[in-house]
């Protein structure tokens, strides 16, 4: 038998976390980078009308919620992250009736919407840091202004380093230096003043007020500094995000920011959500940022790092489950974002990233708790990686060295943020095992640079801007992504858009897939209360079981014959089987009935 999909009739309307309790702890949700998904005025940038004449997209797609990408006034330094007005739309993406008419079209389909919140830092032109630069004593006290070190004050207060490249410090006329974690047009706030505190919770009612379902935070982990300012010692701090602790990331204090919004959240009806944009140097310490007063959910960014290799893989999944479940919250699964080379590259590129990034789709979408699809990842994109330094706008491109990075000496997982500023370890933008040569991003000139998973996505046509827009686009798409649009791939069963689409058709029609209960467990034979189950399979191969399911990774470069878990439902690569026996396709990954 050759099986590829099979059509599901079962599907429901709704997830399966009811019985679990809360929409978002088996949520497919799907990350809109607002500028480049879908340009309604023909000025080359995707906007918000744009976004809602693409809602039946995702609607079909069978996603649950939409995340947006920020969206607020902001002169666009970092692509928005720099917001100088957050209760206004920027004119570049629309205006207020816009954003209200999206949600409300969105909640006609079914869909939930997401907002980026971004309370680590403002714009340089937000009002209130124009008033700092002024003199202004009250508004210099929001953010981190420091006398600087040395005789004449010449030096930086400390020895923190942007994630972006160069110091955390820049120097104002009067001659005191301001924090800036990230761009320098982004300077960081200080959340030790009450009235950062207010004016926050003031612009989540108004979203809230609006209709919005909840909040991405960006950098939740940075709010909190430590007492101090320290010197951490060492450069190539942004090699150390995420693997040990920092002053200026995963303070205890950010803890009871969160508890704040998350009483916020609760006080509205319709269940409403904050998620978490968190680093923390291990599972248990990210599980904090999801205790039941707190967050509902946290990014894991340790999958989407994890290489094409099953032991690593299982590792990481039993460690994220373990953690999260011992809070009682649902863990995230995530393949690709805005920050990050896109998976069909990183897993090597061609042909073989493709065929493992459609086997890596179907086995995050078939583990316990919510996953986060990036839009274009339903079409197989591989990362762009010949665009031309003159479209270059991630601000990481200016403030890179000009030479290649030497090989990190402290191997661990990368955040997306070392993405921009192309610090840690390389397997984390490289192919996994088996990368064939010159597939590397970095390679190409793209380590460290996040435009490339940015480009405006194709919908339609044989040649740019796809249907993107009327006109061209903001950045340059590539001339063969003709057979990757919208409309090339819809009816096509072997395409990776109807392989999504049967995934989510099938998520919600099998009640073994869904959200975890609590409970802990990981060794062989062992389940977690979600039911997930590892058995034993050939080296090269997982295999685990949840009620009525089964699924099979085979991340080697041959096939591998195992006996027949069950009925095949949905497999990333044609699978023959004869009902005792299977030969599982290279890398490819398998649904089965039992």
């Amino acid at each position: 038998m050759t099986h590829e999909s099979t059509a599901v009739q079962l599907a429901s309307s709704s997830s399966n976390a009811t019985a679990s309790g809360g929409w978002w702890r088996d949520a497919v949700i799907y990350q809109v980078y607002v500028r480049s998904f879908a340009d309604s005025d023909g000025d080359g940038v995707g906007d918000l009308r744009g976004v809602r004449s693409r809602l039946p997209h995702l609607a079909r797609l069978g996603v649950d919620a939409v995340w947006l990408t920020p969206f607020y006034v902001s002169p666009q330094a970092d692509g928005g992250y720099d917001v100088a007005d957050y209760r206004a739309v920027d004119p570049l993406f629309g205006d207020l009736s816009d954003a209200d008419e999206l949600v409300r079209a969105a909640h006609a389909l079914g869909l939930r919407v997401i907002v980026d919140v971004v309370p680590n830092h403002t714009s340089v032109e937000h009002p209130w840091f124009r008033a700092a630069l002024a003199g202004d004593a009250e508004a210099r006290a929001r953010y981190l202004f420091r006398p600087g070190r040395g005789a004449d004050g010449s030096e930086p207060p400390n020895d923190w380093e942007s994630i972006f490249g160069g110091p955390a410090w820049t120097r104002v006329p009067d001659g005191s230096w301001y924090l800036h974690l990230f761009a320098p047009e982004q300077p960081d706030l200080n959340w030790d003043h009450p009235e950062v505190d207010a004016e926050f919770a003031s612009v989540l009612r108004f979203w809230l007020d609006l209709g919005v379902d909840g909040f991405r935070v960006d950098v939740a982990h940075g709010m909190v500094k430590a007492p101090g300012l320290p010197d951490i010692g060492r450069g190539a701090q942004a090699t150390l995000i995420g693997t040990e602790p920092l002053p200026f990331f995963d303070q205890d204090g950010v803890h009871e920011i969160h508890r704040g919004w998350r009483r916020l959240l609760d006080s509205y009806e319709g269940e409403r959500i904050g998620v978490a944009e968190a680093w923390a140097p291990t599972s248990d310490r990210l599980a904090l940022y999801v205790r039941p007063d707190e967050l509902h959910q946290a990014f894991n960014f340790r999958f989407l790092n994890c290489p094409w290799d099953p032991a690593a893989m299982r590792t990481v999944i039993d460690e994220s489950l373990a953690a999260t479940t011992s809070v009682g919250a649902p863990t995230t699964w995530v393949l690709s974002n805005h920050d990050v080379v896109r998976h069909v590259t990183r897993y090597g590129g061609g042909a073989r990233g493709l065929a493992r990034a459609r086997a890596a789709a179907l086995l995050m979408l078939a583990l316990p708790g919510s996953a986060y699809l990036y839009q274009g990842e339903e079409l197989g994109l591989p990362e762009v990686l010949d665009l031309p330094p003159e479209s270059r706008r991630d601000p990481a491109f200016r403030r890179r060295p000009p030479a290649h990075p030497q090989p990190d000496a402290h191997p661990g997982p990368r955040t997306p943020r070392q993405a921009a500023a192309g610090a840690g370890p390389q397997a984390a933008v490289g192919g996994g095992a088996g990368a064939p040569p010159g597939t590397r991003p970095e390679a190409d000139g793209q380590e460290g640079l996040r435009d490339g998973c940015r480009v405006p996505i194709p919908w339609c046509g044989t040649e740019p801007p796809y249907g993107f827009g009327p006109t061209g686009s903001w950045l340059p798409q590539p001339a063969g992504w003709g057979p990757l649009t919208v409309a090339a791939q819809t009816g096509d069963p072997h395409s990776t858009l109807e392989l999504y689409r049967a995934a989510l058709e099938l998520r919600r029609a099998m009640p073994g897939l869904g959200a975890p209960e609590a409970g802990t467990g990981a060794a062989a034979g062992t389940p977690y209360r979600s039911g997930m189950c590892w058995l034993p399979a050939p080296e090269g191969v997982l295999l685990f079981t949840r009620p009525g399911f089964a699924c099979t990774l085979n991340t080697r470069p041959e096939p591998v014959e195992l006996p027949a878990p069950g009925r095949p439902v949905l497999s990333s690569a044609p699978v023959e089987t004869d009902g005792r026996t299977v030969r599982l396709p290279p890398d490819s990954c398998t649904w089965w009935a039992i």
